[in-house]
């Protein structure tokens, strides 16, 4: 499994790669396994802002349909296009071109109270 050190984690297996004020957010390698084969990603809060550990959409897979949390408080500026008809990346490249969200972050701060990639690598039992 893939715990790429420049990111941080959520307990809820999300993660954050902070760059300036904005964050690139999504699903990490260990919640896409647990999913499964991804089929839908319903993201419909662009231009909301939201609090830390809101929902901001939900993904579906073969099996169940699962809510997607906010990190870090802030303002989704973008949603993944390319999910929409290839919802699949979630499962093929969940730190790259699976993507969720960008967020304008209202705190940066609150990034470095998340998890580390080791903290996270721990907490699912890698």
């Amino acid at each position: 499994m893939n715990f790429p050190s420049q990111l941080r984690y959520t307990k809820d297996h999300e993660w954050v790669l902070l760059e300036g004020n904005t964050a690139k957010i999504g699903i990490t390698d260990f919640a896409q396994r647990e999913l499964g084969d991804i089929v839908f990603v319903d993201i419909n809060t662009i231009g909301k802002s939201l609090q830390a550990e809101e929902i901001f959409g939900t993904v579906e897979a073969v099996k169940t349909v699962s809510d997607l949390f906010l990190p870090v408080s802030g303002t989704v500026l973008e949603i993944n296009p390319q999910l929409e008809s290839n919802p699949e990346l979630v499962n093929s490249d969940p730190y790259g071109e699976g993507w969720m969200v960008t967020v304008q972050v209202s705190n940066p701060a609150d990034v470095e109270a998340l998890l580390t990639a080791d903290a996270y690598k721990a907490l699912v039992g890698e």
